[in-house]
């Protein structure tokens, strides 16, 4: 019998160039080469519709993002109310197959009653109000400060939505254990991040720069390079690069009294490739505890040395294949040392022994499959 699901997605999922929609779109492909017919339902929201979803999907439907003053005048999270187009659960009525919405921003129509006969699956991309109290944080504008912490506040009252969900995955042990206590009862499971990653493609050798890359125009990826630049690229002696989508004037600006730190933005498709696989070292740090770590597979399926925050590992069982520090000084002192140091075939070994099969994506998909359709 044919498999089918539906698929709520926050955002159109092509192009799979930053966090949140690299794990919906290499689970679309994952999931299709395991058989399943999906039924895509994605919000338009500063990207435009692609051809490229119909070689994966069965059906693809685009919806409105609703922004601005009313969307915010609300109980419910801005970015919940945001999504709440009706047709969406027109088309859901439409058919009797499960639901995976990826996120509690695409979970407007998830207590419904019309759908409270149908099997309901929750992505948790990020534990939604300690994510939006650290923007808050981290924000300087004082309008988009409030914002913030508004939206934290919204979301952890929104949170209990999850109650309608039969089955939620989670990003990382932390979140599932954090999930587990919120919903006693609730199935949680842990499910990495889907990256596209058939096998390993990182590769022996020496280089002579250090990398961080993400989406800069996300605030959390931003504080990370400022940070990094601040405290660890400006006493570095090696060239030191950041790459990614949007960097701010700011972020620009602190870098441009250093002759060695480059920001690179917007670098194509094949020119991040290359920076990460030739990097000498990534160095990656976050300031929080919960959400998706896609850059830190990333490093670790296609570059050499990876230096992180105890944060950046926090629930991902990944600590054995990195590098660690937290102050400054160790940062430094471990990438001086680094930088002399070839990334070696023994280490690709080990990283083939323990990223292989738990983070393989067709691995993660099987699960997948047997938890939604065996259960």
């Amino acid at each position: 019998m044919d498999k089918y699901l539906n698929i709520v997605a926050l955002n159109i999922p092509w192009p799979a160039n930053y966090g949140g929609v690299i794990d919906i779109y290499f689970k679309l492909e994952a999931l299709q080469r395991c058989g399943v017919k999906i039924i895509l339902h994605c919000f338009e929201y500063e990207r435009p519709q692609t051809a490229v979803l119909e070689r994966v999907c069965t059906e693809v439907h685009y919806y409105h993002r609703h922004t601005g003053l009313t969307a915010n005048l609300s109980p419910l999270p801005y970015n919940v109310r945001g999504r709440r187009d009706g047709r969406l659960l027109r088309r859901l009525l439409d058919n009797s197959h499960p639901i995976l919405f990826e996120g509690l921003h695409t979970c407007y129509w998830i207590n419904d009653r019309r759908l409270r006969n149908r099997f309901k699956i929750i992505r948790e991309c990020n534990i939604e109000h300690d994510y939006y109290h650290a923007i808050g944080r981290a924000e300087r504008n004082i309008l988009k400060k409030i914002f913030y912490h508004l939206e934290a506040l919204r979301f952890e009252r929104y949170q209990k939505n999850a109650t309608h969900a039969d089955l939620i995955l989670a990003v990382s042990t932390a979140d599932r254990d954090y999930l587990q206590h919120a919903f006693p009862g609730k199935r949680v499971e842990f499910m990495p991040c889907f990256h596209g990653h058939a096998h390993i493609t990182a590769t022996a050798g020496q280089s002579d720069y250090m990398l961080y890359h993400g989406k800069l125009s996300v605030k959390e990826n931003e504080t990370a390079a400022l940070y990094l630049i601040k405290h660890i690229f400006s006493q570095m002696p090696y060239r030191c690069i950041i790459a990614g989508m949007n960097p701010s004037p700011a972020l620009i600006k602190a870098a441009k009294p250093y002759p060695h730190i480059t920001v690179e933005a917007n670098p194509s498709p094949e020119r991040i490739n290359t920076l990460i696989r030739e990097a000498q070292i990534h160095v990656l740090v976050t300031f929080q505890h919960t959400g998706l770590k896609l850059k830190l597979l990333n490093s670790l399926f296609a570059g050499r040395h990876t230096v992180v925050n105890t944060a950046m590992l926090a629930g991902t069982g990944l600590d054995p294949l990195c590098f660690t520090a937290d102050t400054p000084p160790e940062m430094i002192s471990l990438c001086r040392e680094l930088m002399r140091k070839p990334f070696t075939a023994d280490s690709l070994l080990s990283r083939e022994k323990l990223l292989f099969p738990a983070f393989s994506d067709d691995f993660q998909a099987r699960r997948l499959v047997d938890m939604i359709f065996n259960t």
